[in-house]
């Protein structure tokens, strides 16, 4: 019988069967909502033995009506990302808003030229998730430690954190020569190249001076490696464009350098201030690095499935110029058609698109997706030591939104 076919099944009406063992003969056949059964009365003690058939009539069981089900209970509403910011956030706003005070004093004071670029830099729009979970560990890591309060050096590292990560998106938007960020012009767009490379080189000597007054030689070795793995990862990224042979290795090591040595470095750095020990140090740092590639990740991914208002630049950005990411590299494994379209520099007409067009087809955004959540699931691990309060919570959800963001 083919699938989705009705089968009409009926009850034969010829002879009846063979009489069973014992005398008795039964046979049924339905008839619309009745059922007769014919069956024979053995005779009673004292009377002459008879073979009269007697029917009986067995009437149908009515039908139980179904037990009334419950309606299903309300799903909640799903909690959009920019409401989750601001619940992660709950612990550490008062400490980021002293910060984002302090940064803009620390750029523009000696340089009045470079305060209108401090405007533009800090105020153009971005979350400060960084600085945000340096609070966020100096605050579990202090309740582990028994600490009233942060300190004034956990403090100082925030604004050290977010303004090495400022200058290097700035000098980025130099060297990929990009008109929008978060939505706003870019300094270079401004102010020219000029002025974006100075204000870029001024916050990563301001931030190395402030590192050094710290005083603690492990973090000016941590937060220095930082400052020599952006390096490693321009350099990394300008000498792979285009290159169809990158393997998945090499784009995460890529990655680490450019965005999760900063997070893990100044996780490790916060619970230096808290006077951990190592192992407490060690989970921090691994924190941080599983955060950080998965928030990468999560970026590359966005590059594909976000709008250009959404994304604040063009969609597919870092495709066109090359840059080749995770669901571009799990893409590759299936299409050698993608692989033409890049080898190609996307030189043809439409290219590019029909080249976003692959990799969504072929399955290397889900692939990518995977690749994050294994991330987040290591960062989430990475916590286990933290004690339970309003700090570990939020260093909990900051693994939610880095994954709701694909959602």
């Amino acid at each position: 019988m083919q699938c989705g076919t009705m089968q009409k099944c009926s009850v034969s009406q010829g002879a009846p069967r063979p009489a069973a063992p014992g005398g008795r003969s039964c046979s049924s056949s339905m008839h619309g909502s009745s059922q007769h059964v014919m069956s024979v009365v053995s005779p009673k003690a004292g009377h002459p033995a008879s073979d009269t058939i007697i029917p009986r009539v067995l009437m149908p069981l009515k039908a139980e009506a179904p037990a009334p089900t419950a309606p299903p209970p309300p799903q909640p509403a799903k909690v959009q990302p920019t409401d989750l910011i601001s619940q992660i956030a709950t612990p550490v706003t008062a400490d980021m808003e002293q910060m984002s005070r302090n940064l803009r004093t620390i750029v523009g004071e000696r340089h009045p030229m470079l305060m209108a670029a401090a405007d533009q830099i800090f105020g153009a729009g971005g979350k400060k998730l960084r600085p945000m979970v340096v609070f966020l560990v100096a605050r579990a890591t202090a309740q582990l430690a028994g600490l009233g309060d942060i300190t004034e050096r956990h403090r100082r590292l925030a604004e050290i954190i977010e303004m090495i990560h400022t200058a290097s998106l700035v000098h980025d938007d130099v060297l990929d020569n990009c008109a929008t960020r978060r939505g706003k012009q870019t300094v270079n767009t401004l102010y020219g190249t000029r002025v974006a490379v100075l204000a870029g080189d001024f916050m990563f000597a301001q931030a190395s001076w402030l590192i050094a007054n710290l005083e603690n030689l492990e973090v000016i070795k941590l937060i220095s490696k930082v400052i020599a793995d952006f390096a490693n990862g321009e350099i990394s990224q300008a000498s792979s464009l285009f290159d169809t042979d990158i393997t998945l290795d090499q784009y995460m090591d890529k990655s680490f350098y450019k965005t999760a040595s900063l997070i893990a470095a100044s996780c490790r750095s916060s619970a230096v201030f808290s006077n951990m020990g190592e192992e407490q140090k060690a989970a921090m740092y691994e924190y941080g690095k599983h955060l950080g590639l998965a928030f990468q990740v999560v970026d590359d991914i966005l590059d594909f499935t976000q709008t250009s208002e959404q994304l604040g630049k063009p969609q597919g950005q870092d495709l066109a110029s090359g840059n080749l990411t995770a669901p571009v590299i799990f893409a590759l494994q299936k299409s050698p058609e993608l692989e033409i379209l890049i080898q190609s520099e996307f030189t043809e007409p439409c290219s590019l698109q029909q080249a976003l067009g692959l990799v969504r087809k072929v399955g290397g955004i889900e692939e990518a997706r995977q690749l994050a959540q294994q991330e987040a699931r290591l960062a989430r691990e990475a916590l286990s030591g933290l004690p339970d309060g309003p700090a570990r919570r939020s260093l909990d959800l900051m693994v939610d939104y880095v994954l709701d963001r694909i959602y």
